[in-house]
């Protein structure tokens, strides 16, 4: 007689979600901790949007709308990254957040046995969608610095490799890849015939200008800064120069994906999209109608709304934060200053895991997540800096303590 535990499927026994379980198992013991752990905007969504969510479902916009999402969202979508990235990016896809879109793109393009390449540290679903796909995971070790290790990238790809996922700004490490690492990642493409799955969630979070990069350079327009202005999720007003270098300018074998979660505070409202070849597009929209069936029909409505809400307090507000944590946190600790996003990625001392610092970190109620998470080490951890200033300089305080 079979035990309800014997009918999950090898799939699902595949996915390890062991490392995050505990932590947030002894963060319930907690009281009251300094939360340095999850990747949530300590802001609002803007009242535009609010707004905006509120009337859609009192007009009545709250049935399915097309698998594809509303047209007014894609249509100003398009336009606005096709600007930006200086040419027709595809068609657009409204997705359930980017976590959904990296779903239907992996499910998509991978086929069981396929390998997919990216670098060590990595988002932590990256490996998990490749299980249920039936996919292999090629990571490359890109420690101390975390740029991106192009030549250790090529010696990795194999007769099989399909697929390079790019994350810029990076989580967990906070880094952004610069326009040369781009175009070394694209030319390893092109040679080897890669699509390109570039996840750019966090590409409203940038802090350092690149030195001698210009518009030309990326490949935009002299009147993109104009005329995109009022579009803070493409470009905005607190980019000034700071422009995402992006694949999708020098590689039409790219899936763009974005989304309104971080640049908008809107995680709960699961908004995002993907933009590329309409070959893939399509087939992610055939996978959404029988898997989420629509993004959230009122929320798509808001999310137009929100494009045309400044969002530079917030960049300029996590850029000082990102100076606060780094400034508190580097005379005890190895660490790599972040360029983007909201995550810094501390090496632990010798003689000690990551896991076992974190849970040392927990006993002196300090919440972070231990690095072998994100990657194949166990030597650094993750610190989300979204939160308050108070939180931060005293959970900076204690993990120094702790050395």
């Amino acid at each position: 007689m079979r035990s309800p535990a014997d009918y999950v499927s090898r799939r699902a026994l595949g996915v390890d979600a062991s490392g995050i379980r505990r932590v947030f198992d002894l963060a319930a013991k907690m009281k009251d901790p300094i939360n340095l752990s999850i990747g949530l905007p300590d802001f609002d969504v803007p009242e535009i949007a609010k707004i905006a969510a509120i009337d859609a479902i009192r007009t009545g916009h709250n049935r399915y709308t097309p698998t594809q999402g509303i047209e007014p969202l894609r249509t100003r979508l398009r336009a606005d990254l096709s600007e930006e990235i200086g040419r027709d990016v595809g068609e657009v896809l409204i997705t359930s957040g980017v976590s959904g879109g990296l779903f239907l793109a992996i499910l998509s393009i991978v086929d069981p046995g396929d390998e997919v390449i990216f670098v060590d540290p990595y988002f932590v679903m990256y490996t998990h969608l490749l299980t249920m796909a039936g996919g292999k995971a090629v990571t490359v070790d890109s420690y101390p610095d975390f740029r991106f290790p192009a030549e250790k990238i090529e010696a990795a790809i194999t007769p099989r490799t399909k697929l390079m996922i790019l994350n810029s700004p990076s989580n967990p490490t906070g880094m952004v890849m610069t326009e040369a690492e781009v175009k070394a990642a694209v030319a390893i493409a092109q040679k080897h015939d890669l699509l390109i799955l570039s996840d750019e969630i966090y590409e409203p979070f940038l802090y350092e200008r690149e030195e001698g990069l210009s518009t030309g350079d990326l490949g935009l327009s002299g009147n993109a800064t104009a005329s995109s202005a009022s579009s803070p999720s493409v470009l905005s007003p607190q980019h000034l120069a700071l422009y995402l270098p992006s694949p999708a300018r020098l590689y039409e074998k790219t899936i763009i994906l974005r989304g309104f979660s971080k640049s908008h505070a809107m995680t709960g409202w699961r908004i995002g999209y993907a933009a590329g070849p309409a070959e893939i597009i399509s087939q992610m929209t055939k996978l959404q109608q029988y898997t989420y069936v629509c993004a959230p029909s009122p929320l798509q409505h808001a999310a137009l709304k929100a494009m045309d809400v400044p969002i530079g307090d917030a960049v300029a507000a996590y850029r000082r934060k990102r100076d606060l944590v780094y400034e508190g946190l580097r005379g005890k600790f190895e660490v790599v200053k972040p360029t983007g996003a909201f995550y810094i990625f501390p090496k632990v001392p010798e003689g000690i895991t990551a896991s076992e610092f974190v849970v040392k970190a927990i006993e002196n109620n300090v919440l972070v997540i231990p690095g072998n998470v994100f990657s194949g080490r166990d030597t650094h951890f993750r610190i989300s800096y979204a939160t308050t200033d108070e939180k931060l300089a005293k959970g900076c305080e204690i993990l120094s303590g702790l050395v």
